[in-house]
């Protein structure tokens, strides 16, 4: 078995290889986040052993004038830089999904539909997809509801600006065996009350339907850890950054603007169950080429699965 690993790891970065060389940094644009003078945090090689879990808002459009065609290679780059196991994408627009399938498609399987229709997401739209190592893992189930009083149809929550979605992928590991529930969203950013209720609605999903199983819920809650939504997601799962055995953390969102202004600001988030112990925690903060692949940063987390559960 360690033979077989070794060989899955050795294709598995040399097709990260691949398309980093083909992936290419899209235009040329001047919004350097080289000339702030701020915390630079840069992806470390994952722990043996662990389980990679990362939450990327790309924004769906642009950064301070530069539209996301502008930002996809490095955005592609980001995501390579980390090679997480599986990744919870908010803002997954039709440009953006289509780009991330194509580069991606060969380390990356992905589930997902279109927040407004349930669509394709790579037709219009936005979406929360769910990228996930296909080398490593098997996709067993997957599915999507709305954060609503109608979770099952296309819908708005109360005073939400946009419809809500919520993505999840049962993942195993087919080597191990081990299984997980990566659950990704995107919170609304207006209504406090919609925030409040898809706490509950994915709280409740989570508890009726993955009892005894593993879970990561990876998202921009738009939202802090002071908030009522905050505690409602953390009455039954951990926060990975406070709980991280090694943590190096920067606020999750900046606006395309000096960092330091937001550097406590934590709207993303990546929480998991009482299964796994927390080996480390990053804020990426490090951009690519010197450059802000996105409004926030990338966000990850290396968990371990117990031994007992």
């Amino acid at each position: 078995m360690a033979i077989v690993m070794v060989l899955k790891r050795l294709v598995v970065a040399l097709m990260a290889l691949v398309t980093l060389f083909t992936a290419g940094s899209g235009a040329d644009y001047s919004d350097y986040c080289g000339n702030y003078d701020f915390l630079r945090i840069a992806a470390e090689k994952q722990q043996r052993g662990t389980l990679r879990v990362m939450s990327y808002n790309i924004r769906c459009d642009d950064v301070n004038g530069t539209q996301a065609a502008d930002r996809i290679g490095i955005g592609v780059r980001q995501i390579l830089e980390v090679m997480p196991d599986s990744v919870g994408i908010q803002e997954g627009t039709a440009v953006w999904m289509k780009n991330l399938d194509a580069r991606l498609k060969l380390l990356y399987g992905w589930v997902g539909v279109e927040r407004d229709n349930g669509n394709d997401p790579r037709k219009g739209g936005e979406s929360c997809p769910v990228f996930y190592l296909k080398s490593k893992f098997k996709l067993v189930d997957s599915g999507n509801f709305w954060i609503s009083d109608t979770p099952d149809v296309p819908s708005f929550g109360p005073g939400a600006a946009c419809r809500r979605i919520c993505t999840w992928a049962k993942l195993k590991n087919r080597l191990t065996g081990e299984v997980y529930v990566h659950v990704n969203s995107h919170f609304d950013h207006v209504s406090e009350e919609a925030r409040v209720q898809g706490g509950q609605i994915v709280t409740r999903f989570i508890a009726e339907n993955f009892a005894g199983v593993p879970v990561v819920f990876t998202a921009d809650m738009n939202t802090d850890a002071n908030s009522e939504t905050y505690a409602t997601m953390t009455q039954n799962l951990i926060d990975t950054r406070a709980a991280a055995a090694d943590c190096v953390a920067f606020g999750t969102f900046h606006a395309g603007q000096d960092p330091n202004r937001r550097a406590d600001y934590y709207i993303d988030f990546v929480l998991c169950s009482n299964d796994f112990d927390v080996a480390a925690y990053r804020t990426v903060t490090m951009g690519v080429d010197g450059r802000f692949t996105s409004d926030h940063f990338p966000l990850y987390a290396d968990l371990k699965f117990k031994a007992e559960r």
